[in-house]
């Protein structure tokens, strides 16, 4: 099996048929890893530990999120919160190319932000970047949320007190998080109620993908 049909199966239980040719969009997830591997050199956009392994733990990572919100009946607003070099929201926009949705990304690092503004251009995406910090951020500025996602950012509690902010009755999240998932869920338990899903990651053993809905503090 050459290298381009095996990333075409690989990207195959994710994308769903309505959402385009496969083949499109392994072009475009490879074009991307291109373009930040050019901005890696003289940024640190992913540890310096894994650009050798970009598509299976960054870019087939993010897309995990795919078959969880298919099929999109639109339109999608999402937040992506502390997104860093655009995992999992850029991998994400990408493969949504085509349906209703609108995607915030907010990111305090400046440098982060131009990386993330210029992806969205060269690749023609409908997203907007904040360049601030989370909490700085006034609700009101991003509307209406249907779906939260984040990676590698804060433990569950913190995030999801920064999420709560923006939380409205229909929302829910879907959180990449390690290993330590289980003792984050006992800690965020004791300020916030939610409901749960756990989904094992298919790249990483030890990660898993939170899917939470009905967020309200604990009183």
């Amino acid at each position: 099996m050459t290298i381009d049909s095996q990333r075409l199966a690989d990207l195959e239980p994710y994308i769903a048929p309505t959402f385009g040719n496969v083949e499109v969009i392994s072009t475009q997830l490879h074009r991307f890893s291109d373009h930040l591997l050019r901005w890696q050199k003289v940024q640190n956009l992913v540890s310096r530990e894994t650009p050798g392994n970009l598509w299976t733990r960054h870019i087939l990572d993010s897309l995990q999120i795919i078959p969880l919100i298919s099929p999109v009946s639109g339109p999608l607003r999402i937040l992506d919160i502390g997104s860093g070099g655009g995992f999992p929201a850029i991998p994400l926009a990408i493969a949504l190319r085509g349906q209703d949705f609108s995607m915030h990304l907010i990111e305090s690092n400046t440098r982060k932000c131009a990386f993330l503004r210029a992806t969205a251009r060269e690749f023609d995406l409908p997203i907007t970047v904040h360049t601030a910090r989370i909490e700085a951020v006034p609700p009101e500025t991003i509307g209406a949320v249907d779906l939260f996602t984040s990676r590698a950012l804060a433990p569950l509690p913190l995030l999801l007190s920064y999420i709560h902010r923006f939380w409205s009755p229909e929302s829910r999240a879907i959180l990449h998080k390690g290993r330590e998932n289980g003792e984050e869920l006992k800690s965020a338990d004791s300020d916030w109620v939610y409901d749960v899903l756990k989904h094992q990651s298919a790249t990483d053993k030890d990660g898993v993908l939170l899917e939470i809905s009905h967020l309200r503090p604990r009183t």
